[in-house]
């Protein structure tokens, strides 16, 4: 059994300020984009081997109506190791901080953020030392 890949989907009521988010702050590219009436149902951003997703709750409810109660209002949590945290923390400025700049006992030192939809997101730099 081999796992090839794993790609989150986020949902939001609008994609267009979380596109803007990973675009403006991160450079991810928006690859793929679905629209629903005039805005956006679904879209999927990438930079590199990194490959993000987003669904409007109203295009879930018609894409997926047996599982949309699931969907609805739930909040994911992303934890992403980067190499570097410095120009994640500097990307991050002005930015809904709700995990100020930390270092863990498991020697990860990390900020965490929301994104525009609520998603609390972590880059996290393994073995970094806090300044």
């Amino acid at each position: 059994m081999n796992i090839k890949k794993i790609t989150p989907v986020l949902y939001a009521d609008e994609l267009e300020p979380c596109v803007k988010f990973w675009s403006e702050r991160f450079g991810l590219q928006k690859t793929v984009e679905v629209p629903d009436g005039n805005r956006l149902g679904f879209v999927i951003l990438q930079k590199d081997k990194v490959e993000l997703m987003y669904q409007s709750y109203s295009s879930a409810r018609k894409d997926a109506a047996a599982i949309a109660s699931e969907i609805e209002g739930g909040r994911t949590f992303l934890y992403i190791e980067v190499e570097k945290l410095e120009p994640f923390i500097a990307a991050t400025k002005n930015a809904n901080v709700v995990l100020p700049v930390r270092t863990t006992f498991y020697g990860a030192t990390e900020i965490g953020v929301k994104d525009p939809a609520g998603h609390v997101v972590v880059f996290a730099e393994m073995g970094a030392q806090q300044s």
